[in-house]
């Protein structure tokens, strides 16, 4: 791979790139360094008609653009060049940037593996490649299955990672009842546990999902309060007459000339990226599933992956010339829940004498998650880009930002990885972060979980006054009133207030009549002790003061700073580790 400086206007980005998008990313985190060191770490690019392309590195990229947007003299970048034309190659090394900086949502993992696949990828490599299990890899593609629409739910929202996942063993019916749930206003649609429960409740079977003729069954159909859905009373009865009508109609299939048909286990998936579609006279089979609600699947026309591959490569006289052959599991699905759980019961009732171990078993969980563990770093969302600016510049940011760099170095991650805490849903990174932690001692395991607790704290939340309070947190020499404060106080009325409090209420009354902007210049210049004022360097306004409070009777808006600390106040009572200031 060869190393050389391209000027700017030479390069573009790949849409090979994972995160690839009309909309450009965020790099507010990154552009100081770059405006200060230039781009230090090289981008990977590939020729392309006119240049390069960004395969891996389009935040560096986009911050040199923004750069030379407002007239800075952009050098010619370093560049790793790899070689033309190769898709799958490209986007591993895209993935694998991303993976390592910034947490790929699951739909956008599913498109990177997906075109992989595409490209002639195997699970096992993808697997190898990035750092985790095969199944990992066959959880993210099995988003394949799910319709537009609960796709679209995720992106806007208004679903989690979770429920989408458990959606992905929904049949197409079964998404499409979940949906309706969703758009009725008069219903409530389930999601995570109670959705598993939902779609695998077993013995609540509708009539509708009969292929006989109901005339044919002779049991009770029991209907409920409201008359809009029927069940099956006895379901060993509906299972015996349905299963008669599949046996009939897979030999219509054979009898029409489909290649072969296959009935999967009650309960099983069928993964879409594993097979291909294929017309009947090409060999196309039909592969039917049936879940315990009932629902039965015809998927007309698929052979499996491995072997439309195994085809393309007899077709270019270079691989195998024998199709593979239908394998079935050593052991069923049953077989493999009997043995999950009881290999569950038998090490967390030993893990209950090992709380060391305990104790790093739910730091990796912290920081690394799993299906269970939801927890996620505090976005720090701001509505203006100068409260962002501020806060980046306070003292209290860079020390946590300092602690950290050295958390990361402590755990051997990737030093420009923005969040410790990235919940990813899979429990390989935290069964290898939990393998890390077994090697550090106690106190690093305690410096660890403080970072971790500290970074996933929410901001504006009733736990922020609690803590404050209970520390006896003082602000002064660790906040400064900055202009941006200042701009944003916007009432005449608390203006006033606040200089009465900085200054004196003489002072304050005096220019109770004058603008907004001549009291916030007079403020300014008590804080600089400019203009002949007296300076006043350590004034903390009553916001920054725990317990917060007002300058003036009007009520607080944000309701989570005053009114919801309220609630819990008398909880706290007694438990402060030194006075409040």
């Amino acid at each position: 791979m060869e190393l050389r400086h391209i000027k700017l206007e030479n390069l573009k980005p790949a849409n090979v790139n994972v995160r690839h998008g009309k909309q450009a990313p965020d790099i507010s985190d990154i552009l100081p360094s770059i405006k200060k060191r230039g781009i230090l770490q090289p981008l990977l690019v590939r020729p392309n008609d006119k240049g390069y392309e960004v395969v891996a590195g389009r935040r560096r990229y986009y911050a040199a653009k923004a750069l030379q947007n407002d007239g800075v003299k952009i050098e010619p970048i370093p560049c790793a060049i790899m070689a033309k034309g190769d898709d799958a190659t490209a986007l591993e090394a895209s993935l694998l940037e991303n993976v390592a900086r910034l947490p790929m949502d699951p739909i956008q993992q599913y498109d990177a593996f997906a075109r992989l696949i595409k490209q002639g990828e195997s699970i096992g490599s993808i697997a190898e490649t990035f750092a985790i299990t095969e199944l990992a890899v066959k959880r993210s593609l099995a988003l394949a299955g799910l319709l537009p629409a609960i796709k679209a739910l995720y992106g806007m929202g208004d679903i989690d990672a979770e429920t989408l996942r458990i959606l992905t063993l929904a049949s197409k019916v079964q998404q499409k009842e979940w949906l309706a749930l969703v758009n009725d206003k008069c219903t409530h649609a389930p999601t995570g546990f109670q959705l598993k429960r939902w779609l695998f409740g077993g013995e609540n079977i509708k009539t509708s999902q009969a292929l006989f003729d109901l005339s044919e069954f002779k049991g009770v159909i029991v209907t409920d309060l409201f008359g809009d859905d029927d069940y099956f009373a006895n379901p060993e009865e509906f299972w015996k007459l349905q299963m008669q009508v599949i046996e009939k109609r897979v030999q219509a299939y054979k009898d029409d000339g489909w290649a072969g048909v296959e009935v999967f286990e009650q309960g099983y998936c069928f993964s879409g990226w594993e097979y291909e579609k294929t017309v009947k006279k090409d060999g196309g089979r039909v592969y039917i599933t049936i879940n315990q609600r009932g629902d039965v699947t015809f998927h007309e026309g698929y052979i499996t992956l491995k072997e439309a591959r195994s085809r393309k490569a007899k077709a270019n006289g270079n691989g195998e010339t024998n199709t593979d052959k239908l394998q079935k599991p050593e052991i069923t699905k049953a077989m493999q829940t009997y043995l999950e759980l009881h290999r569950h019961a038998l090490v967390r009732v030993e893990l209950l004498s090992h709380p060391k171990v305990a104790i790093r078993l739910a730091v990796a969980h912290m920081i690394a998650g799993s299906s269970l563990w939801q927890i996620r770093p505090e976005p720090q969302r701001v509505p203006k880009p100068e409260i962002k600016a501020s806060v980046l510049a306070s003292t209290s940011h860079q020390a946590f930002e300092k602690e950290r760099t050295a958390i990361l170095d402590m755990l051997g991650f990737n030093k420009d990885r923005t969040d410790l805490v990235r919940c990813n849903g899979d429990s390989y990174p935290a069964a290898k972060l939990f393998a890390r932690l077994l090697t550090l001692s106690e106190a690093q395991v305690m410096r660890i979980i403080t970072f971790a607790m500290t970074e996933s704290l929410e901001a504006g939340s009733c736990l922020i006054e609690a803590l404050g309070i209970h520390l006896g947190i003082d602000a002064t020499g660790k906040w400064q009133t900055d202009d941006v404060f200042l701009d944003l106080l916007k009432d005449k009325q608390t203006i006033n207030a606040v200089l009465a409090d900085i200054a004196t209420k003489k002072i304050a009354q005096a220019n109770a009549a004058t603008t907004g902007k001549v009291q916030k210049g007079i403020i300014r210049d008590i804080i600089k002790g400019e203009n002949g004022r007296k300076k006043h360097s350590g004034w903390l306004p009553k916001y920054m003061r725990f317990p917060f409070k007002g300058h003036t009777e009007a009520p607080i808006e944000t309701i989570s700073i005053g009114a919801s600390w309220l609630r819990v106040k008398a909880e706290f009572k007694g438990n402060a580790t030194r006075k409040s200031t």
